[in-house]
């Protein structure tokens, strides 16, 4: 089994086999990253993609500084985002003023309550844009003024949009404890 430091050197001579290594090692982490940011697995499977050819082209500049898989993942969220500006004027946009949402006072949750494919549901339903500021702040831990750059976004479009998110998924959760508790008051 190869090193990361024997792929890294090996794919700056873009050698194919060592490709293939950083690929089968590396793609379900980062298809976990980009379905994250995608609509649907089919676009996050694009990202992907498009992600490792940066990867390739661009594995020569990778200093050694930090985690090789920070530096990949960071790769994927920056393409991610690259692919949602492109292709923003094709999606339904919603306006964040024309969304409501109503803060339920709920402040947490019985953990192990929800499954993931429950939660992952629930972020997935969020608008695009709350659900990218969503998981650039709270999945990647970006700052505000760190999103608000890299989306192209006021600092404070940044902030509302996350207070917002936040407030769609809690309202999301609460429906879904109350559907899964009288379900399960009928058994």
């Amino acid at each position: 089994m190869m090193s990361d430091q024997q792929i890294i050197e090996l794919c700056s001579r873009h050698d194919r086999k060592a490709q293939q290594v950083l690929y089968d090692k590396y793609s379900r982490l980062l298809l976990g990253v980009c379905l994250r940011y995608a609509t649907d697995k089919a676009e996050a499977e694009d990202i992907l993609q498009d992600s490792f050819l940066k990867i390739f082209f661009s594995i020569k500049d990778f200093k050694g500084s930090g985690s090789f898989i920070g530096w990949i993942r960071k790769v994927a969220v920056n393409t991610a985002i690259t692919h949602y500006h492109k292709n923003l004027k094709y999606r339904y946009h919603v306006e964040i003023e024309e969304y409501e949402s109503i803060e339920t006072g709920v402040t947490s949750f019985e953990e192990d309550f929800y499954t993931s494919d429950e939660l992952y549901k629930v972020l997935n339903e969020l608008p695009t844009g709350y659900r990218m500021i969503f998981n650039l702040y709270a999945v990647e831990g970006y700052k505000h003024k760190e999103i608000a750059e890299m989306m192209g976004i006021d600092i404070n479009t940044s902030k509302s949009q996350y207070s917002r998110a936040k407030a769609v998924i809690r309202d999301k959760l609460e429906k879904l404890g109350k559907l899964k508790s009288s379900y399960s008051d009928l058994i």
